[in-house]
């Protein structure tokens, strides 16, 4: 009798230990899912919730690169590496290239504002000075895309993203500039246009916003995110292959002036508190304090897309991640 109690009790324990193998082996093996439970036994013995690896390399810092900018923003990556970004102030668009030198672009830069690579290596352009968007080439020379819908000025483009087809969404908001020469919106609302690549017709596809401005997509072309500053929201949509939004869903109760992705798609936003940094269902992650006034923008860039650099009132900073931007330009 008690050698078959003795072999029961072995037989239970080798049932025990075939469940919890079955039920903790992670589908890679040797990797287990960042907030993966470990389930032991069929009893349901919760060991707790690993938790997920910062975003930032070990051991990294903030580091501010340059300063007295008159407001630094609008910055986005070149194939080489090297970040543009606007000193919209004063009017110029600066380079800080791979190898840490700081350069200007282009100046005057008809006050550019958000920016983005297209896949040909032109620079496109919120350049608010007459509510324009252009495309800058390598060499310099601009042409204006868009500046106008339906017969009036732009309230004043503020933030773009290119697709991967080059056709591009911007916001447009009104932040009165004392170069303008109106003091009210031109336009009877506040929203997100799209153009289509090679055309030359803006199309509003959006109706119900308040205060668009930081803006981008994720590499697939699939999906866009649009902050709206008022109320504090920042929502996803469908793209659609004509333009079209569809599926508009809130992401967060967080207004940003600017945005990234990173390539586990985590959304990064900016503002009063520096950095903020959102998984994709939207629960804050983790933070980048930013010591300056107001941070506005951001993107990865470096030869191997792996820093982000932040742009901040008057001051360039960068810290390294240990993950990598999901957009070429972004």
């Amino acid at each position: 009798m008690t050698i078959l109690r003795h072999l029961v009790r072995l037989l239970a324990c080798a049932g025990a230990v075939s469940t919890l193998t079955a039920q903790t082996a992670p589908q890679t093996p040797g990797v287990i899912a960042p907030g993966e439970k470990l389930v032991i036994g069929q009893g349901g013995f919760e060991a707790g919730v690993l938790p997920t690896p910062s975003v930032i390399a070990p051991g990294a810092k903030l580091e501010k690169l340059s300063g007295d900018f008159g407001f630094a923003e609008g910055p986005t990556c070149d194939p080489a590496g090297n970040v543009f970004f606007t000193d919209q102030p004063n009017n110029r668009i600066m380079k800080w290239s791979v190898d840490g030198k700081l350069s200007v672009f282009l100046e005057p830069s008809g006050r550019a504002n958000g920016m983005n690579f297209d896949g040909h290596g032109n620079l496109i352009t919120c350049s608010d000075e007459k509510t324009e968007v252009w495309r800058i080439a390598p060499d310099g020379t601009h042409t204006v895309l868009a500046g106008e819908f339906n017969g009036k000025h732009l309230n004043g483009p503020n933030d773009v993203w290119v697709r991967p087809d080059g056709g591009l969404y911007l916001t447009d908001c009104y932040d009165h500039r004392a170069y303008w020469s109106y003091n009210q919106r031109p336009q009877d609302s506040e929203e997100v246009f799209f153009l289509a690549a090679g055309k030359t017709a803006l199309r509003r596809v959006t109706t119900d916003l308040g205060h668009p401005n930081g803006i981008v997509g994720t590499p697939d072309g699939k999906t866009l995110y649009v902050s709206d500053m008022r109320p504090n929201n920042t929502f996803a949509y469908d793209s659609q292959p004509d333009g079209t939004l569809t599926n508009k869903r809130l992401i967060c109760n967080f207004g940003s002036d600017g945005m990234t992705l990173d390539n586990e798609g985590n959304l990064y936003m900016t503002g009063a508190a520096g950095v903020t940094i959102f998984d994709k269902a939207g629960k804050k992650i983790e933070a980048v304090p930013v010591p300056e006034r107001w941070t506005g923008n951001l993107c990865f860039g470096g030869k191997d897309r792996q820093t982000l650099f932040i742009m901040a009132s008057k001051g360039l900073y960068s810290i390294g991640m240990r993950v990598k931007g999901a957009n070429p330009a972004k």
